[in-house]
């Protein structure tokens, strides 16, 4: 089975970067994202916005800005390493502390609640998928997207975003964090064309120290020209190629 795949579009959203030109000249000289922008988001009616915390709200700006039009057919692959991991830990210490816990707070903290946000709000009938694989999390993403491609869909919208770790799990910290989404609509390339392929190789070794979450370099490489990356965790090692 090929792992080849194309970008038909993308966009991204982090502190100080909310458009194209921002992101394209932050790919050739990245620096960390600190800051608490958050996007209006205006797609959705307010009180289901009301309910997001700050990383749903990214995750589901770029997905609608990605994918400007609803497309019933195109499967959709949410993935973040942590998920909403500011309300989870609210809610476990209102849990120690014996308080009663609300269903709607439940609800939006499991792993697919932002991805069914989204499908809920576009009346997507397709396949939504919510994806966590650890420190390899975007790459288990794009290879979902790409085995959706074999089946046939179309295309396949993909957003990766994670949130910085909340002090009670600095001591967890095994790369660096930050809060950041982003979203780009794969689709399969056809023979000749300029395409992308990732894929597991032999190998382990220790994370990237390039002072950046690992979603962010994937971005970063997506967009920024470069022609290979490799990523080694503890457990696996993966190459990133671009292919003109």
């Amino acid at each position: 089975m090929s792992n080849a795949f194309k970008i038909n579009d993308w966009h991204g959203f982090a502190p100080g970067l909310h458009d194209r030109t921002a992101w394209l000249e932050w790919a050739q000289a990245p620096i960390p994202l600190l800051g608490d922008d958050v996007p209006g988001l205006p797609e959705l009616p307010a009180m289901q916005r009301r309910r997001l915390e700050r990383v749903g709200r990214m995750a589901l700006h770029v997905a609608f800005q990605c994918q400007p039009q609803a497309a019933v057919d195109v499967p959709v692959v949410f993935a973040s390493r942590h998920g909403d991991l500011v309300r989870t830990l609210d809610m476990m210490q209102q849990h120690a502390r014996g308080e009663l816990l609300s269903p709607t707070q439940f609800g939006l903290s499991t792993h697919n609640a932002i991805a069914a946000q989204y499908t809920i709000a576009r009346r997507l009938t397709a396949n939504h998928i919510a994806v966590a694989a650890g420190a390899a999390t975007a790459e288990a993403a794009f290879i979902e997207a790409i085995g959706l491609l074999h089946e046939g869909a179309p295309e396949v919208l993909v957003v990766l975003y994670d949130c910085r770790l909340p002090e009670t799990y600095a001591g967890h910290r095994d790369e660096p964090d930050g809060d950041y989404a982003w979203a780009c609509r794969v689709a399969g390339a056809s023979a000749g064309e300029a395409h992308y392929t990732v894929a597991a190789e032999p190998g382990v070794g220790s994370a990237s120290t390039s002072g950046l979450p690992h979603g962010l370099e994937v971005l970063r490489f997506l967009i920024g020209g470069g022609r290979t990356m490799t990523w080694r965790t503890q457990s696996s090692c993966w190459r990133w190629c671009r292919h003109d």
